[in-house]
């Protein structure tokens, strides 16, 4: 879906812009109306607010998934790593077409097709399940080499949080991306500074984020993870690498994937965005409170959230 010959200093450029905030402050819409349907299971509210940018840049100025469809191999893909994010992944594939806005009443229902992590279904869009954090690098890793020796020159993308970056079989993962020169390759780091049990600066530093990945052989890129015009810049670049190596690792070259010549040069590097985000964005009473990582959303909270969104679309509309 990306076009990488958009002037991103012309009017094309900007009207892509406008519709991609526009789809992002309807995805909020749909996952306020999953958080309220959610009712007393409550629902990971601050965690996929943070994140709404940057999946509706992926699904709606960079991947090609929704106009090819689920049943095309050359459709890019998306793994939710941070799995607890559910509502803003779901409120994508609602924006998408993936899904009816009435299944938005679904989410964390007995017996319905939303839980409160996703598990795989393609009808609906769902590439993988995820919710343990730590694996979903490790799974792109994987989908990478495989879209790799199959020639395809789509992208794998794999959204990540900071406070997983906790985990061991991350870095493994950043190992392995570097080792294999997976070009093809993009995690998205939803830097929102919280995690479950605090400040992900009091739990677990990590000062110097971009510095430590690219120690560990990656490209990256740092934005401000609201900032749609950042974010697809940052994103853009990402057609342009996944294609340079398929041809000619597509014939057989993969079977001994470290000896690729994209590894022995070094330009088969992953890239990893670090996006900086504020955990709950979009609302008074939720941005920046971590009290909201997991949380009953109350009929008074919910109207407040529409009518600060009914501003918010007023002012994209002007």
């Amino acid at each position: 879906m990306a076009d990488m010959g958009i002037d991103t200093n012309g009017g094309d450029f900007a009207k892509t812009l406008d519709s991609i905030r526009a789809h992002a402050l309807s995805m909020r819409r749909h996952a306020l109306r999953m958080a309220k349907a959610a009712g007393g299971s409550a629902s990971h509210f601050g965690g996929s607010m943070s994140m709404i940018e940057i999946l509706a840049t992926l699904y709606f100025g960079i991947m090609n998934t929704a106009r090819l469809g689920m049943d095309d191999p050359a459709r890019d893909r998306l793994i939710l790593s941070k799995g607890h994010g559910a509502m803003g992944y779901y409120a994508a594939l609602i924006e998408a077409g993936f899904m009816s806005e009435s299944e938005c009443e679904d989410f964390e229902q007995d017996f319905k097709a939303l839980p409160g992590h996703p598990v795989m279904n393609r009808e609906k869009g769902i590439e993988f399940t995820c919710g343990s954090l730590g694996m979903g690098l490790s799974i792109g890793v994987g989908l990478s080499i495989a879209c790799r020796k199959k020639g395809l020159k789509n992208r794998v993308f794999v959204i990540l949080g900071d406070g997983e970056c906790d985990e061991g079989s991350v870095w493994e993962a950043f190992m392995a991306g570097a080792q294999f020169g997976l070009s093809n390759l993009t995690a998205i780091i939803d830097k929102n500074g919280f995690q479950l049990g605090g400040r992900t600066s009091d739990i677990m530093r990590m000062d110097n984020l971009a510095e430590r990945i690219s120690s560990f052989g990656w490209d990256t890129a740092e934005c401000d993870g609201h900032d749609i015009e950042a974010l697809y810049k940052a994103l853009s670049v990402s057609e342009e690498r996944a294609g340079k190596f398929a041809d000619s690792e597509a014939d057989g070259a993969m079977d001994g994937i470290a000896e690729s010549s994209a590894f022995r040069d070094g330009s088969g590097r992953p890239l990893a965005i670090i996006a900086n985000t504020v955990k709950g964005k979009g609302f008074s009473f939720s941005e920046g409170n971590n009290a909201w990582h997991h949380a009953i959303l109350s009929d008074s909270q919910y109207e407040t959230a529409l009518e600060e969104l009914s501003s918010d679309l007023g002012s994209v509309e002007k």
